[in-house]
């Protein structure tokens, strides 16, 4: 029973800041502006020799074409020593590769990092032998993430 208890109150203080959807995606609350969470987040993947293949700001194609977005900043970027495995597996994943995150601005203002999961996308693409990699590439991708939305 205490355990229960004290799995819940963990949950309760975890839930608010990251949440991971049923598509695949996980969500993490960012103090930072949208611009500075993309940013460390660029950063920290270049830190760790991630290649950067591009940075894409939503609002400002919005904005020429006379479309208003609050602020949404997109940053591709892959791991060829991790990501190439997955596509080894099954080529079809390389629509999925290389990863993405999406910085955003809510409508209340409370900027989110948003991710694919590793493990969604061995699964959409039916890949089941590459679990060290998924590993991998999940506690890479979470330990990136969350140093780009440390305060």
């Amino acid at each position: 029973m205490m355990r229960i208890l004290v799995l819940f109150i963990a949950l309760m203080f975890v839930a608010p800041s990251v949440w991971a959807a049923d598509n695949g995606l996980i969500n993490k609350k960012s103090p930072h502006s949208v611009k500075k969470t993309i940013s460390r987040l660029e950063k920290s993947l270049r830190s760790k020799g991630v290649i950067i293949a591009r940075r894409w700001s939503h609002d400002k194609g919005g904005k020429k074409a006379g479309i208003p977005l609050r602020q949404t900043e997109l940053l591709i970027f892959g791991d060829p020593k991790l990501g190439t495995h997955f596509v080894t597996s099954n080529q079809a994943a390389g629509i999925d590769l290389p990863m993405k995150a999406l910085a955003w601005e809510d409508e209340s203002g409370q900027v989110w990092l948003t991710y694919n999961d590793p493990q969604y996308i061995a699964n959409r693409h039916g890949i089941e032998d590459r679990a060290d990699i998924v590993k991998k590439m999940t506690s890479v991708l979470n330990a990136m993430t969350d140093a780009a939305i440390e305060k």
